[in-house]
């Protein structure tokens, strides 16, 4: 005799994603469930990457299927894929990019390219294939950070697109590449935002899921163009607990705003200082700004990250702590917050309208 299938869903139902912030079945992650003389089969897709958790989340639901009367046996399957998300205005995907995810800070010396880096690598460590451009024209440093050795140049196709240098496993593009270190980028506005659209649109991304876009700290005309122009799918604004910082994230959430670009959060970095000798506690720059950001826009708080010189360091080495440390707490942050933002694409996508089915009648 077969279960009853209300009680396999409600069984389904007591497990909450925390990601999504809703079950699996009512999130529209149900790929199958087939009940065969007590033999239960389900499969669900999550809408984010998800490569650390898919295992321990079958288990988690197995466990509570096999509670059901009647279960004989039970086999759950649980992947993951990435769809492309809805973009600001008129504007259309790009070719090779499913979603484009912007970093950005109201001012800078907040830890925004380290976040975009370990961002990146997170979302790699869960699966995804994920790219990086670095838009901060005057001060690049995704080269350094991926341990590129300077003078590395792209390769250039048909004599006008480039090929993304690969480190890391991310595909990795910046204006470093381009021009010499001792040769400083002394630029209007304008000329930044053309060389930025050219160096996105001209660069041959090969089928990336997310592409990480660190634009150049502050809220002025270079990052409104950009907002504008690129089809971004969501941002995140890096702040410290500082009080001036949080005056500037919050001129990076207004903007984003302006643009109609949803924010899928905040990461708040410096939060706390842990001392290595004893292991006190102090929050240096103040606390809590990041969560009184998130609360009063109405967006969550992706991640708060600790003052610490090893994510500073393993940045400046060209080895971002994602991939120097993967077991560490500190990559563990990273992951979560890959997750979190990822997730919210996903489910911005779910509430998308649907394009209106059109019939031609012959009269």
């Amino acid at each position: 005799m077969n279960p009853d299938r209300a009680d396999i869903e409600a069984a389904i139902r007591s497990y909450q994603d925390p990601y999504l912030k809703n079950n699996l079945l009512d999130a529209g992650c149900l790929s199958s469930l087939v009940l065969d003389d007590g033999k239960v089969q389900v499969a669900f897709t999550l809408g984010y990457p998800a490569a650390g958790l898919c295992e321990g989340v079958a288990h988690m639901l197995s466990s509570k299927i096999e509670d059901v009367e009647g279960v004989q046996s039970v086999d759950v399957s649980v992947k993951w894929q990435v769809d492309a998300a809805p973009v600001q205005g008129e504007l259309e995907t790009m070719a090779g990019v499913k979603n484009i995810i912007a970093v950005a800070s109201g001012k800078g010396g907040v830890g925004k390219s380290t976040t975009a880096a370990n961002l990146a690598l997170a979302l790699s460590a869960e699966g995804a294939r994920v790219g990086i451009l670095d838009a901060d024209i005057y001060g690049p440093s995704m080269g350094q950070m991926f341990g590129i050795a300077d003078g590395t140049r792209p390769e250039v196709k048909n004599e006008k697109f480039f090929i993304p240098i690969e480190a890391h496993g991310i595909q990795v593009m910046s204006m470093a590449f381009l021009v010499t270190e001792d040769t400083p980028v002394v630029w209007r506005g304008p000329m930044v935002s053309g060389a930025l659209i050219q160096l996105l649109t001209q660069t041959v991304w090969n089928d990336l899921d997310y592409l990480v876009i660190d634009l150049p700290p502050g809220t002025g005309d270079i990052q409104l163009t950009l907002a504008q122009k690129i089809p971004v799918s969501g941002s995140v604004v890096v702040t410290t607990p500082q009080d001036l910082a949080l005056i500037d994230a919050k001129k990076g959430v207004e903007m984003f705003r302006k643009v109609e670009v949803p924010v899928l959060g905040v990461v708040e970095n410096m939060a706390v200082h842990i001392c290595s000798s004893c292991g006190h506690t102090e929050h240096l720059f103040g606390e809590g700004g990041g969560s009184r950001i998130a609360d009063q826009y109405g967006v969550d708080l992706l991640g708060s990250l600790p003052l610490s010189m090893m994510i500073r360091e393993q940045a400046d080495e060209g080895a971002p702590t994602v991939v120097s440390e993967p077991e560490s707490q500190i990559a563990m942050i990273y992951r979560d917050m890959a997750r979190h933002a990822a997730a919210k694409l996903w489910l911005r996508n779910q509430q998308a309208p649907a394009m209106p089915e059109l019939s031609v009648l012959d009269d």
